[in-house]
């Protein structure tokens, strides 16, 4: 494309209500952009170019991780599980240096507190929605936990 028609062009859009013109003619392509807050006239030309192809990585890797939650579903808690209702920072006690709520082997009953999770500054207890033993505690005292983490598994 020849600088007159490029000329021509950008006189066109500046003169009309046109905010934004785009041409392309053979392998060249213009495109030309009126704005307030930019130069009067802006001319951007864009050359076609080769879009690089990748290739997939080789499966072997993806092998070796699998093999991994063979085990960890072999180590599937059995018994009812007490989920996270929320997303926030799971707590034993209800102070640092507290004795906690609960320990493993304790029976609870429906209604026990078993753990606090702080959440936006506000602490939630979290109360057993089964009676039963507590058999495993899946969460260490100051971790972050997810919404429908499990966090007990009571027997």
């Amino acid at each position: 494309m020849d600088l007159r028609k490029l000329k021509t062009l950008i006189d066109l859009v500046a003169e009309s209500d046109i905010a934004e013109l785009e041409v392309t003619e053979g392998e060249s392509k213009v495109r030309i952009v009126k704005s307030s807050a930019l130069p009067q006239n802006q001319m951007v030309m864009m050359q076609p170019q080769a879009i690089p192809q990748y290739t997939a990585p080789a499966a072997a890797p993806v092998a070796a991780p699998a093999a991994a939650p063979a085990p960890a579903a072999a180590a599937e808690p059995t018994g009812h599980i007490v989920k996270s209702p929320m997303v926030g920072t799971f707590y034993r006690s209800s102070a640092p240096g507290a004795a906690a709520f609960v320990e493993v082997g304790q029976s609870v009953k429906e209604g026990d507190t078993l753990c606090i999770i702080e959440a936006m500054k506000l602490l939630n207890e979290i109360d057993a929605d089964k009676t039963g033993t507590i058999t495993q505690i899946l969460v260490e005292n100051g971790q972050p936990v997810e919404f429908g983490q499990p966090l007990f598994v009571i027997g």
